[in-house]
């Protein structure tokens, strides 16, 4: 898991519970950024999850939020759980099943910048947000209800960003010619969407709280099926170049 420690210097009390602040959640994925490949498929999905979270500090420091203390520990355990998938492929233990497609094929010639972006936001939409709820009204003693205004406002961060990262990591200066499959793979796949899945997800966890086996298979049937979709995002659409 995410050594805490690690962020001790920047830290919030919630109900006598020490939660880690975005800034150092920040910190985190630049030390990240710094010890991996630009074109590292992870790497990727890094540098996309570091600009929503700083786009997030700054508007916490604006007062955006009408709960701030609710959005930086929503938005601290969400982080928190992509930083222990990190965590268990570098310790050599396994992933997630949303994750592991990410982490098998970030190295893979054929597959896009955008396809890795779009995986890694799929992995931590789909599966991590609705348990990082679920862990934030646990945190808080608080109900799903009680987190929605802020859980939206968070959301409108991701479908801001999402039109500028998809630009950003486009394969070429011009749009994409209606033939080409990464053409087909950005409409088959919606953040808004996910988005909507995660919140019914987070609130159908929260009502099996005290039903613990029927909640452990809810959490693994959404993992594999989040998974699934990634592979799917991944299906290399280039061929591998030859070396020569």
């Amino acid at each position: 898991m995410v050594r805490l420690d690690r962020f001790a210097e920047d830290t919030v009390r919630v109900r006598g519970v020490r939660v880690h602040g975005v800034d150092a959640v920040v910190r985190r994925m630049r030390a990240l950024a710094a010890g991996w490949p630009e074109r590292d498929g992870v790497a990727v999905f890094n540098r996309v999850y570091l600009t929503v979270t700083e786009e997030i500090n700054r508007r916490l420091d604006a007062g955006h939020f009408t709960d701030a203390r609710a959005a930086i520990t929503l938005d601290v355990l969400f982080a928190e759980r992509y930083l222990r998938a990190v965590e268990a492929v570098a310790e050599e233990r396994r992933p997630p099943a949303c994750w592991r497609p990410l982490f098998q094929l970030r190295g893979h010639p054929g597959v896009r910048p955008l396809q890795f972006a779009l995986a890694g936001i799929n992995a931590h939409i789909g599966h991590d947000l609705a348990l990082a709820v679920v862990d934030t009204c646990r945190t808080l003693g608080c109900e799903p209800a009680d987190l929605e205004d802020e859980f939206d406002r968070v959301g409108d961060v991701l479908v801001a960003l999402e039109e500028r990262i998809r630009e950003d990591l486009m394969p070429g200066p011009d749009l994409l010619q209606i033939a080409d499959p990464l053409t087909h793979l950005l409409g088959a796949w919606s953040l808004e969407r996910a988005r909507e899945a995660a919140w019914s997800a987070a609130r159908g966890l929260w009502a099996f709280r005290e039903l613990p086996d029927l909640a452990e298979e809810f959490v693994e049937r959404l993992d594999a099926g989040v998974g699934l979709v990634g592979r799917c995002l991944l299906t290399p659409l280039s061929a591998p170049r030859r070396a020569g």
